[in-house]
C-alpha cells in the first residue's frame, strides 16, 4: 500500500533565511530528529526505516538505495532488497528526513528535518560531494516565475554542477 503525505504549500513554510538559524545534529541527535519528524508524519519509525536512516546519514556523500541496501545487509547479516529501501526512502524524502539528488538518484539525510526549504545543492563533478544549501530569495523567485508561466511548481530542486573549493573550485 502506497502511503502519501499531505503535501504542504511552499507558501506555508518558505521563511526568509534571516529569520532563523539551522541547528545542525549529528549522530544520535540527527537520528532522534529523523524519528520524531517521520512520527510527526504519521509514520512510524521501525527498526527497519532505523537502520535505513543510520545507513544514510553514515555516508558522506550522496548514497543510491543500492549503496544503503548494501549497508544495512552487512549490518543484519542478510540480504536487503534495494526496492524495500526505495519505498523507505521515497517516505524519508516525503516526511522531509532525506533529500534526493535528482541528477545523481541518490540520496542524503536532511541535516534539518524540522525546518522546510526548496532544495539547492552544489554537486563537485570531481569528488561527488554535494552541499545542500537554503536561499529562500532563489527559490521563491524560481517559484514564482514558474506561476508566472501558467505552471504549479510543486516540489522545485535546483542542482548547480561544477567544482567544489577542494577540487579547484
Amino acid at each position: 500500500m502506497v502511503r502519501r503525505l499531505a503535501v504542504v504549500p511552499a507558501e506555508a513554510y518558505i521563511h526568509d533565511m534571516a529569520a532563523h538559524h539551522h541547528h545542525e545534529p549529528h549522530g544520535a541527535a540527527l537520528t532522534r530528529a529523523a524519528e520524531t519528524a517521520l512520527t510527526r508524519a504519521g509514520e512510524q519509525w521501525t527498526p527497519m526505516r532505523s537502520r535505513v536512516f543510520e545507513a544514510l546519514a553514515g555516508f558522506e556523500k550522496p548514497a543510491s538505495a543500492y549503496d544503503i541496501a548494501e549497508a544495512v545487509s552487512k549490518t543484519e547479516g542478510r540480504r536487503v532488497a534495494a526496492n524495500s529501501v526505495y519505498r523507505i526512502l521515497d517516505l524519508f524524502v516525503g516526511a522531509n528526513v532525506a533529500r534526493r539528488v535528482e541528477s545523481a538518484n541518490a540520496y542524503i539525510a536532511n541535516a534539518h528535518p524540522d525546518c522546510l526549504h526548496d532544495c539547492i545543492f552544489l554537486v563537485c563533478d570531481v569528488c561527488g560531494q554535494t552541499t545542500h544549501i537554503d536561499d529562500d530569495s532563489i527559490t521563491r523567485t524560481v517559484r514564482q516565475a514558474a506561476k508566472g508561466a501558467g505552471f504549479s511548481p510543486e516540489r522545485p530542486v535546483i542542482e548547480v554542477r561544477g567544482k567544489c573549493a577542494d577540487c579547484g573550485g
